[in-house]
């Protein structure tokens, strides 16, 4: 399976809870599918269909802070400014929250569209990942060809909730798939499990729930460990 391979780092991201606001803005710790359609429609300079798309990834972080963010909320007013004659034409508060904030990211993302490799070589807009000020910068961008193996490990990654296994060293998550931008941004929800420990197909504390895959797709670059590379599955945003 050919694929296209990046590798984005950067110094600081945030991924927000969507319907989070108790003076507290808490963040994913791996990046939504939404998140990643955005990324690449950025690169590509043009919204693509995401029927089309398939990827997978990886995910690291070094640290996760907390940084005190102020917002300025902001009305219509009248009058004049305090002790001048100029006219006030708005006024408001400030308020402070804390925003949860992943230091140094590390991305690896695995699409199913070699083809956009000069797209990624050359992204269309400033390159960043959660929000816009959360600048990064791709350190490689190459096609490679994954390999199918009969046992893998997995680890720093996203699984599907109706993946045929489960882990209880996961963590469960509702995040935003996609957002329809031809419908006022409208969002649809999916369940997901965030992985970051290590899991071999083949540890005692993987279920099955369902046949067990036969194969599964393997970065080949990645370290070996106990005789596996680290597998890849891959994500649908239709």
């Amino acid at each position: 399976m050919r694929v296209l391979k990046i590798i984005l780092e950067g110094v600081t991201t945030s991924f927000r809870y969507p319907n989070f606001m108790l003076g507290v803005q808490p963040s994913y710790e791996m990046p939504p599918p939404a998140t990643i359609y955005g990324h690449i429609c950025s690169a590509l300079g043009e919204w693509v269909n995401p029927a089309d798309i398939q990827f997978a990834y990886r995910f690291t972080f070094e640290r996760k802070l907390r940084d005190l963010e102020h917002i300025h909320v902001l009305a219509p007013s009248g009058g004049r400014l305090p002790g001048t004659r100029m006219p006030k034409v708005l006024e408001g508060n400030v308020n402070p929250f804390w925003r949860e904030v992943l230091f140094q990211p590390r991305l690896t993302l695995y699409l199913n569209k070699p083809e956009w490799e000069a797209a990624f070589r050359s992204p269309r807009y400033p390159v960043v990942l959660g929000r816009s000020q959360d600048l990064c910068g791709y350190t490689d961008v190459r096609v490679i060809e994954l390999v199918e193996r009969g046992a893998a490990y997995f680890e720093h990654t996203l699984i599907p909730f109706d993946h045929p296994w489960k882990t209880a060293k996961g963590v469960v998550v509702t995040m935003p798939r996609l957002l329809d931008y031809a419908n006022n941004r409208r969002p649809t929800f999916a369940r997901y499990i965030i992985l970051r420990q290590r899991v071999a197909s083949d540890d005692d504390s993987v279920l099955y729930f369902g046949p067990p895959p036969q194969t599964y797709w393997v970065d080949p670059e990645s370290p070996e460990s106990a005789g596996k590379q680290m597998g890849l599955v891959f994500h649908t945003l239709a």
